[in-house]
């Protein structure tokens, strides 16, 4: 099965990742690369760069970043292959834990869905 992690930050905070957990992430993402639980990760560009395209009621509408109204922001992303619920979790947790004790953030697990990621209807 597949999960998406979404990894939510708060922007604008002016932490940047230290010499030592750049290494640590490394290293995480190597090893579980390896191993096949991690499929694909990135981290994403602030929302200033982005836009938000939405359709309301037949209309479309873009709208450039930031994006005030919102606290946090999805700031990177992890795909896992896992063969469970509490695996993808697992994994997760590790990825957060490498942060150490300085940082506030947090992953939305979900799974991916349709027969190519082993859901079935």
């Amino acid at each position: 099965m597949r999960f998406l992690s979404m990894v939510r930050v708060k922007e604008n905070t002016g932490q940047v990742p230290s010499e030592q957990l750049m290494r640590d992430m490394g290293r995480l993402i190597e090893e579980t690369t390896r191993s096949g639980e991690l499929v694909s990760t990135a981290g994403l560009r602030p929302s200033a760069e982005g836009v938000r395209v939405r359709l309301r009621g037949g209309k479309l509408s873009v709208r450039d970043g930031p994006f005030a109204e919102a606290k946090e922001v999805v700031g990177g992303y992890a795909v896992i292959e896992a063969a469970s619920r509490q695996a993808a979790i697992e994994l997760t947790k590790r990825f957060l834990m490498v942060h150490g004790d300085d940082w506030d953030i947090e992953c939305e697990v979900r799974q991916l869905d349709g027969p190519e990621f082993g859901c079935q209807p």
